[in-house]
Formats: C-alpha cells, sequence, structure tokens
C-alpha cells in the first residue's frame, strides 16, 4: 500500500518498506546459502546479515502469536508460518553446512588465517575444541601405539615435507553456476605457459571462457573462485 504525499508523488509505508527488507534479506540468505551449499571451501561469516535475519525471526514469531491470541484468519496465521519456517530452514542450514566443513577441514582452517578470519566467533572456538578434542583421543588411542617416526597427527610421517595428512578443499569441484552480468576473458584450465607435455607434445591453452548473463554453466570452481567470492557469479 501507498500513502500520497504533497507534490502528488507516492512513498511506500512503513510496513510496506519493512516487508521489503525483509524479502532482500532472506532472498540474500537464500544465495549465500546455496553459495556455502555448492562451493567447496567456506566462505565469509554474514554476520550483518545473520544479525538482521535473527531480529526478522523473532518479530515474525511475536506477530504469530499475537495473530493466534488474536484469533486472526487461519489463513493468514498460516502463511506468515509458512515464511517463519522457511526462514528458519534456511538459517539453521546456512549454519549446519558451515560447521560440516569446519569439521571437515578444520586442520587446514586453522593453519590458514585467510581462512580462519572468514569464521564467526563462535565457529572459531568450535574449531579450535574440535582440533584439541581430536588430538588428544587420536593421541590417547593411536598415535601413542604408533613407532615414533609415525605419531604426527598432521603428516604421514616425520620425513614427509608438507602437512600430507590434512584434508583440504578440492577447489577443482565442479559446479552450476550463474551470472547476471557479462563475463569475458575467464580461463578455465590453469595456465603452463605452453611448455610441452610428458610426450613432448607442445600444450596449448583454451580460449578464454565467457559467461552470458541468466544462462547455467557447469564449471570448474577454481577459475571463477574470485567472480564468486566478488558476488558476480552465483552458485545453484
Amino acid at each position: 500500500m501507498e500513502s500520497g504525499s504533497g507534490d502528488g508523488s507516492t512513498v511506500p509505508k512503513m510496513d510496506d518498506y519493512e516487508s521489503l527488507i525483509s524479502t532482500t534479506d532472506v532472498e540474500h540468505l537464500k544465495r549465500v546459502w546455496r553459495r556455502e551449499k555448492a562451493a567447496p571451501e567456506i566462505f565469509q561469516f554474514e554476520s550483518a546479515l545473520i544479525g538482521r535475519i535473527k531480529e526478522q525471526i523473532q518479530l515474525t514469531e511475536e506477530t504469530v502469536e499475537e495473530f493466534v491470541e488474536a484469533k486472526t484468519d487461519p489463513l493468514t496465521v498460516s502463511l506468515y508460518q509458512m515464511d517463519l519456517d522457511r526462514t528458519q530452514f534456511l538459517l539453521r542450514s546456512y549454519l549446519r553446512i558451515r560447521l560440516q566443513k569446519i569439521e571437515k577441514y578444520m586442520f587446514h582452517i586453522l593453519k590458514m588465517d585467510e581462512l580462519f578470519n572468514r569464521l564467526s566467533k563462535e565457529e572459531k572456538s568450535f574449531a579450535e575444541r574440535c582440533c584439541d578434542d581430536l588430538k588428544m583421543h587420536l593421541e590417547d588411542c593411536v598415535l601413542s601405539r604408533l613407532p615414533d617416526n609415525y605419531q604426527s597427527i598432521l603428516k604421514q610421517s616425520i620425513i614427509s615435507e608438507e602437512t600430507d595428512m590434512v584434508p583440504k578443499p578440492q577447489l577443482d569441484t565442479f559446479v552450476v553456476c550463474k551470472t547476471k552480468y557479462y563475463l569475458g576473458h575467464i580461463q578455465l584450465e590453469d595456465g603452463d605457459n605452453g611448455n610441452p607435455d610428458d610426450r613432448g607434445n607442445q600444450r596449448h591453452l583454451e580460449e578464454p571462457f565467457e559467461m552470458e548473463p541468466n544462462v547455467l554453466y557447469f564449471v570448474r570452481y577454481k577459475p571463477i573462485k574470485k567472480f564468486v567470492e566478488e558476488g558476480k557469479i552465483d552458485l545453484y
């Protein structure tokens, strides 16, 4: 609904404005949920968005309770409840997916400042506790019974040059994606400067890839990683 202003123009009422903001936040949550679900790595925690979503959930819960007490039309109550259930599902699933990634890649995340700083305060505490508990469990139940050369929780043996026992996100995973913009000059294959392969054959770099707006593509995540982080490409 709209109310008129003195110059004949119309401006939205506060209820319509709050509804618009709510819809925008829920749609934003849906996008970051899809991105977190589809991508192999963990993204920056959306603290401001999650804070607003929690406030909106609380307000909607209070509204539903008021409607029930006032014996408002059951259909209206049902519609508000459906919207509330949808938002709660998205929020819980978003947080659950992030926790699953932290559990799977906790040692890798803890040693990479860039990834660790993407976590919320609660997620950082969770990751540190998980690492400490897992280390203690493995040392007590397994590692202490192995030869000294094989008692590392991060390496297969002490002579290993890398932490080859630490799971890492597979950035070469294929993802389904779409963009609202025209994007050109995307190099889908890692550049090797035309060096010959193992058989002595000259390698040829693929032509840069182009993405048309609103078209679904199935590509490796790594080449489009920066576009996803910048919000130019959505994952599905």
